[in-house]
């Protein structure tokens, strides 16, 4: 007997929290917003059910979302584990080391991207505007502090573009049909 068991698509979730979490952290970048509400999403949304999301795509044999959902949870509670400390004044972090933290995540970011380009246009236009807001945030906590704000605006378009993503793969699917494009990849080797 055939085994007609679908498996549901965790990237919708996993997209889900990066977009909530990154939308909140701009409201606070353009300074509309303080640390709290994010440093909750950056456990629970942004980190957890990232994390949990990875590890879910690496059950569907999807590397590629499992490393990106899995590196990009354990960016959020690190981050979030940062602000606790410097709220608790143990282990500070300074504006430059979180410049250089997120310099590493830059470099990772900067992979990944290679990567999207061999999947869709849509996975592109999120990994290349997110690739620029870690660029600028990093010149921003390297001491160009407006760079912060200029990053803030941008990453809300990266926002938008993996909700744009999350909603095709849950409107395409109880649709039955491609209803919201993701486009071709930009490198099709094959």
């Amino acid at each position: 007997m055939e085994n007609k068991h679908k498996i549901g698509n965790p990237a919708v979730v996993g997209l889900a929290g990066f977009g909530l979490t990154t939308l909140l952290l701009q409201f606070h970048n353009i300074g509309i917003s303080g640390l709290g509400p994010i440093v909750a999403m950056a456990f629970i949304f942004g980190g957890l059910a990232q994390l949990i999301a990875g590890f879910m795509e690496q059950k569907t044999g999807n590397n590629f979302g499992f490393a990106a959902f899995s590196t990009y949870g354990a960016f959020w509670i690190g981050l979030g584990i940062i602000w606790i400390l410097n709220a608790l004044d143990m282990y500070k972090s300074s504006t430059l080391d979180v410049g250089l933290y997120l310099l590493g995540f830059t470099f990772l970011t900067a992979i990944f991207w290679v990567g999207s380009l061999f999947i869709h246009k849509s996975m592109t236009v999120i990994f290349t505007l997110l690739l620029v807001g870690f660029i600028l945030l990093v010149i921003g906590h390297m001491g160009v502090p407006i760079f912060n704000v200029i990053a803030g605006y941008e990453l809300i378009l990266c926002v938008l573009s993996a909700w744009y993503l999350m909603a095709a793969i849950i409107i395409n699917d109880v649709s039955g049909y491609e209803l919201l494009k993701v486009g071709r990849p930009f490198i099709k080797l094959k």
